[in-house]
């Protein structure tokens, strides 16, 4: 496995002079880590740059520390919401920290541009004779699309036809390249992957496929800047200051390709006592029983184990009911659900901050709230849970839900809240023994040796922790950080 590729010269001639035309500058990973470092000159340019606006200097808004504002602002220490047991129904504390402040809303360009970058520093991709595919079931593709057109390169978008007509829209706005749907919802991951053979076998060297099930720049991604900005958040803010005794006793994130959950491969080497919950749709139930199913919980595509997915890492796994998610959804979001909320002791602000959390965000919620009950957690516990998105990007979700289920009455509210959250318990759960975590591993043979051309000795490769020590390695994002260097003052030159 070469996570550092040859540099390819003659590529990478003709990168440079594209981005010194277009005035680009590259960020480097410790400064999507801390921001801080980001020059002058940079940080002068986004004060008149809004945060989805397609300029290079946007690039290095992809990090968790952006201002919460939607135009010009700078860079703080993060952003998160800390759910109280007057929703969470539990005395640990469990805490979100926002995807919404990303550009596009959400945290993908960020495992985007683990996976596009290297190449393209490298001269390992070329704007000029190939494009960028970015097979997904929403996010990720919209953040391949989104770093392309700041970078000017070239970009294919492939979704399943059923996702929110949101993203279907904002990709045309941006002027992506190509917009490919293929048939199903976030459950058709295989049609997706079908689809990328097809332009393989008919585009050859034209095009690159920059697949997030198994791009280990997404994992390595949030390896270094999620999990990072996660322990620096609890050692500021929940250990100390007054809180001494508190310990970070969990991490949960949905499924998906697996990329977000390689922060807890990060926790797990400052907090060795972290467990690290794996969430997913109890329509679609892969890795609670090797089942299979269609749902409505955007962003967690399943039906198979993501090839980066170290399964050996995960200790439970939480099957949520998307219907569940919608009905919380209108809790969150519309009168009623607040009133409901404020008669229960919500404060208005955190009511106001509500709408921030998405669909695979309540389905994380959920997962964090079973698995404190399920380990009994107390006062002393703290867990983190990404919340990918915003509800901006399921506006049309939304209005599904109101036509099909009619007007959301304050019975209504005040049932769901006792149902979906007061109520929430431990069932659906799988605590995974080391034959378990060994059997999912095993599972992924059969998409990714039977289908996507892996070997058997790879994927034994994958059971081996050394494996993954290197690809998370501090040196190969040190040697990232150089080429990236070396191409900023190549532009420059």
């Amino acid at each position: 496995m070469n996570l550092v590729p040859q540099i390819r010269p003659d590529i990478l001639k003709k990168s440079v002079q594209r981005a010194r035309q277009r005035g680009i500058v590259l960020p480097t990973f410790a400064q999507q880590k801390d921001p801080t470092q980001v020059s002058e000159d940079i940080a002068g340019r986004l004060k008149d740059t809004g945060l989805w606006d397609l300029d290079p200097a946007n690039l290095f808004r992809i990090t968790w520390k952006n201002e919460a504002v939607a135009h010009g602002g700078g860079f703080g220490h993060g952003n998160w919401i800390e759910f109280p047991r007057e929703i969470t129904g539990v005395d640990a504390t469990i805490v979100g920290i926002l995807g919404n402040w990303f550009p596009t809303g959400a945290h993908k360009v960020g495992a985007a541009y683990g996976c596009l970058v290297p190449r393209l520093v490298t001269g390992n991709f070329d704007p000029e004779t190939q494009k960028a595919v970015w097979p997904s079931t929403g996010n990720y593709c919209r953040g391949g699309a989104y770093d392309c057109a700041l970078l000017a390169c070239p970009a294919v978008a492939i979704l399943p036809e059923g996702m929110s007509r949101e993203r279907f829209q904002w990709l045309e706005e941006i002027g992506t390249d190509e917009i490919i749907a293929t048939p199903g919802t976030e459950s058709n991951v295989k049609e997706i992957y079908d689809k990328c053979w097809e332009l393989r076998e008919s585009r050859g060297d034209g095009i690159v496929v920059f697949n997030q099930f198994e791009e280990f720049g997404n994992a390595i991604w949030h390896y270094h800047v999620t999990g990072s900005f996660i322990d620096e958040i609890f050692l500021k803010f929940f250990a100390n200051g007054g809180r001494q005794g508190r310990r970070l006793s969990a991490y949960i994130s949905a499924t998906g390709s697996a990329g977000t959950l390689a922060a807890g491969d990060y926790l797990r080497k400052v907090h060795p006592d972290v467990r690290v919950v794996a969430a997913e749709a109890l329509q679609c139930p892969t890795l609670l029983e090797f089942g299979f199913g269609e749902h409505r919980i955007e962003g967690i595509g399943d039906k198979h184990i993501p090839w980066i997915h170290n399964v050996r890492n995960t200790n439970l796994v939480a099957a949520i009911d998307d219907e569940q998610t919608m009905q919380l959804m209108r809790l969150f979001n519309e009168p009623a659900g607040h009133e409901c909320l404020r008669r229960e002791g919500v404060d208005e602000g955190l009511l106001q901050s509500l709408p921030l959390v998405g669909l695979s965000g309540l389905c994380n919620l959920v997962a964090s709230i079973k698995a404190a009950h399920y380990y009994d957690m107390d006062q002393r516990d703290v867990l983190f849970t990404p919340l990918t998105d915003a509800m901006s990007l399921y506006q049309s979700r939304m209005e599904e839900v109101q036509q099909s289920h009619g007007p959301y009455s304050p019975r209504l509210a005040d049932q769901h809240y006792a149902r979906y959250l007061q109520g929430i318990t431990t069932d659906h759960l799988r605590e995974l023994t080391y034959a378990d975590q060994k059997a999912l591993h095993n599972f992924k043979y059969f998409t990714w040796v039977e289908q996507q051309g892996r070997s058997s000795d790879e994927l034994r490769e994958l059971w081996d922790p050394d494996f993954w020590a290197g690809v998370f390695s501090q040196d190969v994002v040190s040697q990232w950080d150089q080429l990236i260097n070396d191409f900023n003052q190549a532009v420059a030159a």
